[in-house]
């Protein structure tokens, strides 16, 4: 089976990291796999087994997703998002998948509908129409629009096969981000949640009691970076490592450390998971993939929710995850050194939060029922 997933990420990493892992899980299975991305590279992710195809990258203007930027920083243009169309078009072409995945669209990057748009009825058009599926995450950013929600039940209705729901549904369902009405129930497949296998301590013993902070793979999280520096001067017998993302990283790490405060800054790691396990206690926003990362390893976290601009989805996801135990929920307006440490102490005094893999196996999971799918899919044409 040949499977092509297309995604952008435009501020953080946390759709390519998950259409990765699913990517690497089709491969396990068997199956040949490009995973298109129309994001900057994040060259510490895995593509192991996978054939990643780098698109014209796109970014976000800060928080502005209405405004995108292209590889040189500027404004991308018309002419942009025309090679944009073009390379997906060809990859197409030469790719020829049983089944096609567009990751988040469309119940979101509406900026970029016009090429999903394109891809997707260039499907349609296929001697063999491959199997068209949507892959979203647990919670969604809820829309804000009457017609945005019609828009999407259209095109579910009309062009996809059905929606990939990458969570467990005693947990999370979809209708807390997103009306779901009988049309569109009929198309969901809950698969559980989509991470890598559960992390062991990292070998070395890097991370050991240690409060690592983190802000996922995007040029985001000052805010919180600001006050860790801070709250490590106050602690001088903790130590406190900061790891920071984003294809600027090296100029913010530069800048943070000019600070003089002791705590360890470095580059994004692709061991972060694994020093998880044994380290003291987690900071960071509460992105899918670092609140899953933070379950598995059962840490004790404190979630700063990204809430820039209009985004509510990860205050959603902490507020439903708060009540698993050991984790605390902070503010990213009013956040301060002095609530860091008190949120660390609170912590050490509260009990430990049992850690449970079930529902882990989201990533094997959508790999098994995607070829149920296809076979369905094969037996109506």
């Amino acid at each position: 089976m040949k499977v092509q997933i297309i995604v952008t990420h435009l501020l953080g990493a946390g759709h390519l990291s998950r259409a990765l892992t699913l990517g690497r899980a089709y491969a396990d299975a068997g199956d040949e796999v490009q995973v298109l991305s129309g994001g900057f590279p994040v060259p510490q992710l895995d593509a192991t087994g996978v054939e990643l195809v780098q698109l014209p990258p796109l970014r976000s203007d800060g928080v502005n997703f209405k405004r995108l930027l292209g590889e040189d920083g500027d404004l991308a243009d018309d002419a942009y998002y025309i090679r944009r169309k073009q390379a997906l078009r060809d990859t197409f072409a030469a790719f020829q998948p049983d089944v096609l995945i567009t990751e988040l669209y469309p119940f979101g990057r509406r900026t970029l509908r016009v090429e999903f748009r394109d891809t997707i009825e260039t499907a349609h058009q296929a001697t063999n129409r491959p199997l068209i599926l949507s892959s979203i995450r647990d919670i969604l950013a809820p829309p804000t629009k009457p017609e945005r929600i019609a828009e999407a039940e259209d095109i579910l209705a009309t062009l996809y096969d059905g929606v990939l729901v990458h969570s467990d549904p005693e947990t999370t369902r979809l209708d807390l981000s997103w009306p779901v009405k009988d049309d569109l129930a009929a198309k969901l497949h809950y698969t559980g949640y989509v991470v890598p296998a559960a992390p062991k301590p990292q070998a070395d013993g890097i991370g050991k009691g240690e409060i690592l902070v983190s802000a996922g793979g995007g040029s985001i999280g000052d805010e919180l970076f600001d006050a860790a520096l801070e709250a490590a001067r106050l602690t001088p017998d903790l130590t406190w490592r900061i790891l920071i993302g984003g294809s600027d990283a090296a100029e913010r790490i530069a800048n943070f450390r000019a600070k003089g405060s002791p705590a360890i800054v470095e580059a994004a790691r692709s061991d972060f998971r694994e020093m998880m396990c044994h380290a003291r206690a987690s900071i960071s926003m509460c992105g899918y993939n670092t609140a899953l990362d933070v379950l598995q390893s059962g840490v004790p976290a404190i979630f700063i929710p990204f809430d820039a601009g209009t985004e509510v989805e990860q205050g959603i996801r902490a507020e439903a995850l708060s009540k698993l135990g050991s984790i605390k929920t902070l503010r990213r307006a009013t956040l301060t050194p002095q609530q860091l440490l008190e949120g660390l102490d609170e912590l050490a005094r509260a009990p430990k939060r049992e850690i449970t893999q079930k529902g882990f196996d989201g990533a094997a999971q959508t790999a098994a029922l995607t070829r149920r799918l296809v076979d369905d899919h094969r037996s109506r044409q």
